[in-house]
């Protein structure tokens, strides 16, 4: 019997062993893909983090690519530009809603959030209000009515359909121009500072209360380029006065959610570290706001950085390549380490529909996207998904939901 018994032990123990290989053959087999094979969307949702990118609603219904990639890497869209005001009126009084629309539509099927981008800004107007600043015949009080009607339609028509609104944009300037200490506006007898004066230094309060009566649900943020880290604190850091100007606006009760940092890095010029950019996020959120990339690329030099009629090496474009995957990879750390950053935005992910070339000929720019122009991934795209799928806890955590504020 005792002999038996060892004889059943000895098979029981080789069928044990077979069924641990056969679990051990299955759990290898069901592994999940590669992070390089995953989409970012799925990536970025391991921290509850909405990774997004602009659309170009022609090269959308133009190109089954692009339209794929749209649908499948991204859990959030913005519209590059068919939510601007040039867009949304180019004839005073009547709106088109239509391409708008559209890209909301597909969000819904696919299961995205939407940026409204943008409400307040002082490019991209319609020609009929550009002409009226600059001849005169609309004044300060017009602007202001004007700007406010278009806000309270755009933002009631598209209610409860918009997670993140850029109410204002751009509203401040920069320490390279007249004068250089940060201010509203932009050059001195600029279009900008045109728009910033008619309108007044009320204008930004008043364009957050008028989003928020005409949506309670969505979140409010201010945006803008070149705040990615902080300066001196001194008169030229733009940084600085952004954070003032929210801060203050805060404490007046003024409704606003979040700053959105645009992230429009290029790679000739000396750029941030991962805690720099931490820093001035968790600075933001200190003041119980959220934040998000908004705008993401790290464009590059395409010629001779001496001579722009002469190609570049090599070896040139194999820096800047790299570089500009350091770029993507600090503003995407810094975001992972801040539980209120809710968002990390690419201003467009294939090189073939860019804006940079276009708006950057003198010197030539470009590259600065996650795919090239053939839709080959880029060391930029493989720094991402590397930084998405190897960040966790306890030092990377999920995103803590952000409530509007009334």
């Amino acid at each position: 019997m005792r002999f038996r018994r060892l004889i059943n032990a000895s098979v029981l123990a080789v069928v044990a062993v077979g069924s641990l290989s056969t679990v051990a053959a299955s759990a290898h087999d069901a592994r999940p893909p590669k992070p390089q094979e995953q989409t970012l969307r799925s990536l970025a949702a391991r921290h509850g983090l909405s990774f997004g990118t602009a659309v170009d609603p022609a090269a959308y219904a133009a190109d089954p690519a692009y339209k794929t990639m749209v649908d499948s890497q991204f859990s959030t869209v913005t519209a590059e530009n068919a939510m601007k005001w040039e867009s949304l009126e180019p004839t005073r009084g009547t709106y088109d809603w239509a391409a708008a629309d559209a890209l909301i539509d597909a969000a819904v099927r696919n299961r995205q959030l939407v940026r409204g981008h943008v409400l307040s800004w002082h490019s991209q107007l319609p020609a009929w209000v550009t002409a009226g600043i600059d001849d005169g015949s609309i004044d300060g009080p017009k602007l202001r009515a004007l700007l406010k009607r278009h806000i309270t339609d755009v933002v009631t028509h598209f209610r409860g359909r918009i997670w993140q609104w850029d109410v204002v944009n751009e509203a401040v300037s920069d320490p390279w121009e007249t004068p250089s200490a940060i201010h509203l506006g932009g050059n001195a007898g600029s279009f900008k500072q045109k728009f910033a004066d008619l309108l007044g230094p009320g204008y930004i309060a008043d364009a957050f209360r008028t989003a928020r009566a005409a949506d309670p649900k969505a979140l409010l943020f201010y945006n803008d380029y070149n705040i990615e880290a902080f300066g001196d604190g001194g008169p030229g850091d733009k940084t600085q006065f952004v954070y003032d100007l929210v801060k203050r606006l805060r404490a007046e009760g003024v409704p606003v959610d979040g700053v959105g940092s645009q992230g429009h890095l290029a790679t000739q010029y000396g750029n941030y570290d991962v805690f720099q950019v931490a820093d001035a996020l968790r600075r933001f959120t200190d003041l119980g706001l959220a934040v998000a990339l908004t705008e993401v690329d790290a464009r590059s030099l395409t010629k001779n950085a001496d001579d722009p009629a002469v190609a570049a090496n090599g070896a040139d474009l194999n820096a800047r390549d790299q570089a500009a995957a350091y770029n993507y990879h600090v503003l995407l750390q810094a975001c992972l380490l801040n539980r209120h950053c809710l968002s990390f935005t690419v201003w467009g992910f294939t090189d073939r529909y860019s804006w940079i070339p276009n708006w950057f000929k003198n010197p030539p720019e470009g590259s600065g996207c996650l795919w090239d122009a053939a839709y080959q991934p880029k060391k930029s795209l493989r720094t991402v998904q590397g930084d998405l799928a190897a960040a966790g806890p306890p030092l990377v955590q999920t995103r803590l939901p952000q409530v509007p504020r009334r």
